[in-house]
């Protein structure tokens, strides 16, 4: 039997998701169906009125994917982590029937972002740091392609996945890529504040509001995932990709083997 990387309990009717696989919860296939998994389990528990998604790594979120999916350049098994990462996470999120809340503390990348963002809120410690590294690995951040021009603009938004720097919790805020900021390691306490003022109201006015929000808020996003899932696929069983994830792994520069062409006029 597998080793359990989601701790799932219930207090205070709010349904704690925490995320524990060391060293970076990086996603495996099996990780990311368990996360689904919890979620479906507190959006079938009536007694639940809120989601809090947290992690139990000290100083990490979730790094994002685990790199030997796309070093195994199989495009069904790309295929399928991203089906689950890109539209069934999200679809679950959407169905869910309760506001959710993820929290960070600590390093999200790239497919953390994804994480923590299919979340209605994300409450980040001042020590949080976030960032979108996938253009460094000669990968296509694809699916901030759909949502990240959304919610900070198209200008921001392009100079955060092509330049894939780094930035804080501070900056996140500005942005409006987070809720709210609090001190170093209170960020917890502050979404399970959040959620019990959340579990005092109505649950069919949340649920009934939550649905409406999202219908309206995400109306042209179904279509935009499936072309992401399509255009990531199409680059990371590529050598450039290939060649940037080794690179990373081996702590060196990578040596790109296919040179860009320029655009020639028609």
């Amino acid at each position: 039997m597998s080793e359990a990387f989601v701790r799932y309990t219930v207090e205070d009717q709010v349904a704690l998701v925490r995320l524990a696989r060391p060293p970076l919860n990086a996603f495996s296939i099996s990780f990311l169906d368990e996360i689904i998994a919890a979620l479906r389990r507190a959006s079938a528990d009536a007694s639940v009125r809120a989601v809090v998604l947290s992690s139990d790594i000290p100083k990490m979120f979730c790094a994002g994917l685990d790199l030997d999916i796309i070093l195994s350049a199989d495009e069904t098994i790309i295929r399928g982590f991203l089906n689950r990462l890109y539209i069934e996470l999200w679809d679950v999120q959407c169905a869910l029937g309760k506001p959710s809340t993820a929290v960070v503390e600590g390093a999200a990348r790239g497919g953390g972002m994804t994480l923590a963002i299919s979340c209605d809120m994300v409450i980040a410690g001042e020590n949080a740091s976030f960032g979108y590294p996938e253009i460094n690995l000669a990968l296509p951040p694809a699916i901030h392609f759909a949502h990240l021009h959304r919610i900070i603009g198209r200008y921001r938004a392009f100079d955060l996945l092509f330049t894939a720097r780094t930035f804080d919790a501070r900056q996140a805020l500005d942005l409006g890529l987070c809720s709210r900021v609090v001190s170093p390691g209170r960020a917890f306490d502050e979404a399970m504040s959040m959620a019990r003022q959340i579990a005092e109201k109505s649950p069919a006015a949340i649920a009934f509001s939550r649905a409406a929000f999202h219908r309206e808020a995400d109306r042209t996003y179904t279509d935009a995932v499936a072309r992401a899932v399509d255009d990531f696929c199409a680059l990371a069983v590529g050598p450039d990709s290939q060649e940037g994830l080794r690179a990373f792994l081996e702590k060196r520069k990578p040596l790109w083997p296919v040179e860009p062409k320029p655009d020639s006029a028609e």
